[in-house]
């Protein structure tokens, strides 16, 4: 229903309707016209099940954020802590108690345009990634009718191309290393394991009899607390075949550190205290030193997991299974994200198309062709 009523400043005009829920909400305007014109939008919306609370869209942002970060149980603690840098960095500083319904496209195209003038791509993905989750949320509990991060123009991401370890480089890593962490070299190369899967692995994972590795779960370090958790996929909790040698390996670590398969709920790999594995230490304290001492700078311990794709299509195994011992949900993120084919292999193609198209028939097969025409 439509009420005027006299104010010092004119007449006004009060639009009076129920939710769905009963509840009375209103809404003034200046003009009749545009009274008439939010009381029958309001009705059709209603009818046609578009309708959005508008006293939702008068949340704060922050408020809203914080909401939308704490409502995922589900979300790796790192994942989550991530996420709440970013939202406390690059959102909440922007947009802080405005309304979440008074967020426009174009606020946040500029927001976008700021963070493409101070960030690498692959990080203006990330955070336009947050923010979009974040209103896509508010849309999903009817509190905005639309996320005004749609069609947000951001740089795009130019692929990258990694280096792939040789086995000569891979082999002289382990060795720098020590014999405290080259198995978990070898881990990573032959099984493509990563580094908080090599960290979480346990004695009892590795079934020694029926060379048989088991991925159950992953460590990782969030906010300088370590939190051992489901992997990183469901695809990711897997098992797999290890070779004898590897195998032999895993067993002589124990025997170095004075343990056998008995001692199954013991980790395979422990920081020099005998406390689970941080990365941020391990790779201060061990891997870049060992990286500098090879001259490999700039290669990291998941270029140990792309090695190891790039050796399962290299050698030919299908895809099927390289996904699978990668714990891939999707056969084309191994192709897409790891496997490339080294210099050998992409010479070796080069000389194949070039036997078949430029070598010069021999002068006895030329003049048998000009006989037989």
């Amino acid at each position: 229903m439509i009420h005027s009523r006299q104010t010092k400043t004119g007449i006004r005009y009060d639009v009076r309707l129920r939710d769905p829920s009963d509840r009375l909400y209103s809404k003034s305007f200046r003009t009749k016209k545009d009274a008439i014109a939010y009381e029958a939008g309001e009705r059709t919306d209603r009818a046609r099940g578009l309708w959005v609370d508008p006293r939702g869209a008068t949340i704060p942002f922050e408020d809203w954020a914080k909401q939308w970060l704490d409502s995922d149980g589900a979300k790796r603690p790192k994942t989550k802590h991530t996420d709440r840098g970013i939202i406390d960095r690059e959102l909440a500083s922007v947009f802080g108690s405005r309304p979440i319904g008074s967020i426009t496209r174009l606020d946040v195209q500029r927001l976008a345009n700021d963070w493409a003038e101070r960030f690498k791509p692959s990080t203006v993905h990330r955070y336009r990634a947050v923010l979009a989750a974040i209103m896509n949320a508010a849309v999903d509990s009817d509190l905005i009718g639309k996320s005004p991060c749609r069609n947000i123009r951001i740089p795009q991401i130019q692929p990258t191309t990694h280096h792939s370890l040789t086995v000569a480089e891979i082999q002289m890593l382990a060795a720098t290393v020590g014999v405290a962490y080259s198995p978990m070299l070898f881990l990573g190369t032959i099984l493509g394991l990563r580094f908080s899967e090599c960290a979480a692995i346990r004695i009892g994972d590795v079934d020694f009899l029926r060379q048989v590795v088991h991925i159950r779960t992953g460590l990782v370090e969030a906010g300088g607390h370590l939190a051992e958790g489901a992997p990183k996929s469901a695809s990711s909790r897997r098992s797999m075949a290890a070779p004898k040698a590897l195998i032999e390996m895993l067993s002589s670590h124990l025997a170095v550190r004075g343990l056998t398969a008995a001692d199954s709920d013991e980790r395979l790999f422990v920081a020099p205290t005998g406390t689970d594995l941080r990365y941020s230490n391990f790779r201060a304290r061990v891997w870049v030193p060992a990286v500098k001492s090879c001259k490999l700078d700039g290669i990291g311990f998941h270029d140990l997991r792309r090695s190891s794709a790039t050796a399962l299509v290299a050698l030919g195994t299908d895809i099927r299974t390289a996904h699978e011992r990668l714990g891939h949900s999707d056969p084309m993120l191994t192709l897409r994200l790891y496997a490339q084919v080294s210099d050998d292999r992409d010479q070796a193609a080069a000389e194949k198309l070039g036997d078949h198209f430029l070598t010069v028939p021999e002068a006895d097969d030329q003049a048998d062709d000009a006989s037989a025409v």
